[in-house]
């Protein structure tokens, strides 16, 4: 079995792709195969373009983690941007992985559990599926900063529920439009990456706080503690390949 063959099959069972439902085009796993060979793991949010570049750049047999893999289009043809992302791809000897709704769910290395212990939400446990839920003992102001410091992003807040939450749910990402079922679920204050227009005035109506934390911003957590755990179990070095979208 190969490097690559090991971890593949290891992290398949620690993120239990097989139990989390995802979008058709997700396509949760190895996406891309190598020559079998690892010698470093990157980490990145997105398969742009632009990631690839960089990973490429970094060395030959690189395994690249994302949490937005290549696929959410369905089949198209090898053209264009796809036919450049698979060359450089090939050229560098590199593979690629994506974990999309499992990363999110996960309880050691998802998004929305990191996002809540940085926050220090306690009683933490799953929300909505595959976010996270917890209480918050402070302002909102205080819950607003410390959001703030954890993403390096300053947020849009729609402060419609009380000064001092309670109950604060996560879901990273593009939950917006998960607000009702945020609010019906018990929650005062929702924390997510992005929303549509009409999640603001809902959230208005229901009496909840809606912070809007941008979608990439909340997606670095997980597909950073992933990679450095992989790396840790199989003594490899590791990178995150930054490429901020302020969105």
């Amino acid at each position: 079995m190969s490097v690559l063959e090991k971890i593949t099959t290891y992290t398949n069972a620690y993120l239990r792709l097989a139990e989390v439902e995802d979008y058709p085009g997700a396509h949760n796993g190895l996406q891309i195969e190598n020559s079998g060979g690892v010698k470093r793991v990157l980490a990145a949010v997105d398969a742009g373009l632009p990631v690839f570049k960089k990973a490429a750049a970094l060395g030959s047999s690189s395994l690249l983690v994302v949490h937005h893999g290549l696929f959410w289009q369905g089949v198209q043809p090898v053209t264009g941007v796809w036919r450049e992302k698979l060359r450089l791809a090939r050229e560098a000897d590199m593979a690629l992985y994506a974990a999309h709704l499992p990363l999110d769910a996960h309880s050691v290395v998802g998004n929305n559990v990191l996002l809540a212990k940085a926050l220090g939400l306690r009683g933490r446990k799953s929300f909505l599926g595959f976010g996270c839920v917890g209480t918050f003992s402070e302002s909102l102001e205080t819950l607003t900063r410390r959001i703030q410091r954890a993403t390096e992003r300053v947020p849009q807040v729609c402060a419609a529920g009380p000064s001092r939450p309670r109950c604060v749910g996560i879901i990273t990402g593009g939950a917006g439009d998960m607000v009702e079922k945020a609010a019906l679920a018990g929650v005062d204050t929702f924390v997510t990456g992005e929303g549509p227009q009409w999640s603001w005035v809902r959230a208005e109506e229901m009496g909840i706080n809606v912070i809007y934390a941008g979608h990439y911003a909340t997606e670095t957590f997980g597909v950073k503690a992933l990679a450095a755990h992989l790396a840790a179990k199989f003594h490899l070095p590791w990178k995150f390949i930054a490429h901020n979208i302020p969105l």
